[in-house]
């Protein structure tokens, strides 16, 4: 079981920051602006927690998707995101969430590799939030270990390897959340605001 509140915290901490006039930027998730990305991080909320929680999520076909946020801006999207937040950290903090096996994107897999997807999708497109809009990012150490200890392991034979780009070279020695977005094709060399 892996405590992915930090990660929804940090994540929370980001949305908060971004302001409105920044919403149709771009972001290193290079099929997503700020706002569609924001769209994206709140149907994965809702369609993780229904996962965590052993529901189907309102709308969804395959029980991960979810009926997407209507892009923001729209009045009180950053405070509905972060209980959507909230919500998806409380559901994977029992640990029934992390028994079983769910289906989701066509696959059946077990709810255990759930939580460490979407303990990515936190972790990278927080990241990718963050390098967008100009705001800093940082996680505890042991989030950063459990991502990249899947990161690594399944990224390179993940089930859709289009989801992810061409892996970036990042130093050994480098620090482990630059290793981290390195395998998922980031470059964490990135500008801050330069998406």
């Amino acid at each position: 079981m892996i405590d992915l509140r930090p990660a929804c915290r940090r994540m929370s901490e980001v949305v908060a920051g971004v302001e409105d006039g920044l919403l149709a930027g771009p972001t290193p998730c290079a099929e997503y602006d700020v706002s569609a990305l924001v769209a994206h991080v709140a149907q994965v909320a809702r369609g993780f927690t229904a996962v965590a929680r052993k529901e189907r999520a309102e709308g969804a076909q395959d029980g991960t998707s979810a009926v997407p946020l209507a892009a923001p801006p729209r009045e009180g999207w950053r405070e509905e995101l972060a209980g959507e937040l909230r919500a998806l950290g409380e559901a994977w903090d029992d640990p029934a969430a992390w028994e079983g096996e769910s289906g989701g994107a066509g696959v059946e897999l077990p709810n255990a590799l759930w939580g460490k997807i979407v303990l990515t999708e936190l972790v990278v497109h927080g990241w990718d939030l963050a390098r967008a809009t100009g705001r800093p990012f940082d996680l505890p150490e042991e989030t950063l270990r459990a991502c990249y200890a899947h990161v690594a392991e399944f990224v390179p034979k993940a089930p859709l390897p289009e989801l992810w780009g061409t892996p970036v070279d990042v130093p050994e020695d480098a620090p482990l959340l630059d290793r981290l977005l390195g395998i998922t094709g980031r470059d964490p060399q990135m500008p801050n605001g330069a998406a």
